[in-house]
């Protein structure tokens, strides 16, 4: 079983195969995280932005989706949810996907089917790497309002 540090990570799964999806979270679930689902680009976006899942970590996104791709996706929730890290899987795995996914922000890429493992393991990168951002910009704030105190 992967170690989370104690906490539990939150994931939004996002691809419109719903019998995946619904397989998928119960998997995920019983491994100790908490899964939020959306069966399309727009729906995740939507749950996002209405702070359904207000303390997502990670989003597990589909490249491969009718009406908003993957990578449309990844663009919307890197511009409005910077801090939330996206790994990108796919059963139609190309070079290019992978490198664009990557250059638009994607933590990581995986193959469909992918190992259960193999996934968690790249979920406990992903929450570890979010985590150790926070901290940083948490030091930032702290420090710019213990200047601003030392200035008043």
């Amino acid at each position: 079983m992967t170690d989370f540090g104690g906490i539990t990570p939150a994931v939004l799964l996002v691809d419109d195969e719903a019998a995946f999806v619904e397989t998928m979270a119960k998997r995920l679930t019983k491994r100790g995280l908490k899964v939020y689902s959306a069966l399309s680009g727009k729906e995740a976006l939507d749950r996002l932005a209405d702070g359904g899942p207000s303390k997502v970590d990670v989003v597990i996104l589909d490249v491969k989706m009718p009406g908003m791709d993957g990578l449309e996706t990844l663009a919307a929730i890197k511009q409005h949810h910077y801090n939330i890290e996206v790994l990108m899987l796919t059963g139609h795995a190309t070079v290019e996907n992978a490198i664009e996914g990557m250059k638009g922000g994607a933590f990581d890429y995986l193959m469909k089917p992918c190992d259960l493992d193999q996934l968690l393991a790249k979920v406990a990168q992903a929450v570890e790497k979010k985590r150790a951002h926070e901290a940083k910009i948490l030091e930032a704030k702290v420090k710019m309002l213990t200047l601003k105190r030392g200035l008043d």
